[in-house]
């Protein structure tokens, strides 16, 4: 067994502490790449289950609901564990439910194969993100959080082109197996290489939920809702938009997303660099140039050359939020960090939900050619309130 370390041995830090952040990133790769997938398996697995594609959507939504409100209840239960026997066994149960979904004889096994890790996701997602600062200390956690979030930006960008790829190569079934594979390497590596950190103290739930009265902490987390509808409004029919409005030919659309998500991994370390001059500012800066960004994609669709750097612009400061809005949110938080990094996730997942319910909107009312506009406009709204936010903080 490792030695136990604290928060506070900012000294005796090793190299296995950054192997283990390296680790956490890695493992939250595949477990944000378990929700994400199935979009791209879709099809085929509807055809093999003898259920409607809609019918198989709806496995889509069951994740993103539970994430969405089982995650803040189950972090604040679960914060206190031993981060690295509760990392451990959550890959183990993501081994075990994506085992499940290979051998599902139907879509009601299948259902429960992902609503099981769709607990645990959220939970993970919150004290990853945390447990990261600690291992390397105060004056590193803004990095190393991006590490964590590289890993998760890297699934969600790259989660739909790999489960289209994986579709064609394999089945969903031979999918579901490489996922649980994968996660029981990760479980075994985590046990290995990653120290035993000094258990949280316990706190109750209702201790922890007086973050909730806060208004500069509220205040964050509106602000979260408000980025990721900003985001996902457009995001969401990007592919869309991309063959319908620039002209781009409907076996190229992957690799033109894939290009889009190769650049946000850039934003990604820069959204980490930046957090730590002051997580509104960045927030401010970052969702100005996400509004840049989604509003010229239309007007320069014309050019595809000129399109790649509005695409440039949008995918840099859509995936530099992630890292962002997740320090930003924590930092808020008087205490209970792993809760405040889940109702992130928590709030992440509305946003995304209410961005494609506005986004699909537009397309029925407005035309698909005026979704940039709109989501450009639900930008510039967050870009105001991070000033708004900013002067509910409290002074010291």
């Amino acid at each position: 067994m490792s030695d136990i370390i604290t928060p506070r041995d900012a000294v005796a830090r090793t190299d296995s502490h950054s192997l283990a952040v390296v680790l956490l990133a890695v493992s939250a790769f595949i477990i944000v790449t378990t929700e994400f997938i199935i979009v791209g398996l879709l099809p085929s697995l509807s055809r093999d289950l003898g259920i409607s594609i809609s019918a198989a959507g709806q496995l889509v939504t069951l994740f993103a609901f539970t994430v969405m409100l089982a995650g803040p209840f189950l972090t604040a239960m679960l914060s206190h564990f031993e981060r690295k026997r509760l990392f451990v066994g959550i890959l183990l149960l993501f081994a075990a439910s994506n085992a499940l979904a290979a051998l599902a004889p139907n879509v009601w096994i299948l259902g429960l194969a992902r609503f099981l890790p769709a607990l645990a996701l959220p939970v993970f997602w919150g004290t990853a993100s945390e447990t990261a600062g600690e291992l390397v200390g105060p004056e590193r956690s803004s990095k190393a959080i991006s590490q964590v979030y590289m890993g998760i930006a890297a699934a969600m960008v790259f989660g739909i082109p790999l489960g289209t790829l994986a579709a064609g190569a394999l089945d969903w079934r031979g999918t579901f197996w490489i996922l649980a594979g994968a996660s029981l390497i990760m479980a075994v590596a985590l046990a290995l290489v990653m120290p035993s950190i000094a258990r949280p103290e316990k706190v109750s739930a209702a201790d922890q939920a007086q973050i909730l009265k806060d208004p500069y902490f509220l205040g964050n987390i509106a602000l979260s809702v408000l980025v990721f509808t900003a985001m996902f409004t457009a995001y969401t029919y990007l592919a869309d938009t991309l063959e319908t409005i620039g002209n781009i030919p409907a076996g190229q659309v992957g690799w033109w997303l894939m290009g889009f998500g190769v650049l946000g991994l850039g934003g990604n370390w820069l959204g980490g660099h930046f957090v730590g001059r002051g997580p509104l500012l960045a927030t401010g800066v970052a969702t100005l140039v996400l509004t840049l960004g989604m509003a010229a994609t239309t007007p320069l669709a014309g050019s595809h050359p000129l399109l790649i750097v509005a695409l440039a612009a949008w995918g840099i400061a859509n995936t530099a939020l992630y890292p962002i809005c997740q320090v930003r949110v924590m930092n808020a938080a008087t205490h209970a960090r792993a809760l405040a990094g889940t109702l992130n996730v928590s709030m992440a997942n509305a946003g995304i939900g209410l961005g494609a319910i506005i986004g699909g909107a537009v397309i029925q009312h407005l035309g698909l050619a005026n979704i940039g506009y709109v989501a450009a406009g639900i930008a510039v709204l967050a870009t105001i309130m991070s000033v708004v936010v900013a002067r509910l903080k409290p002074k010291a």
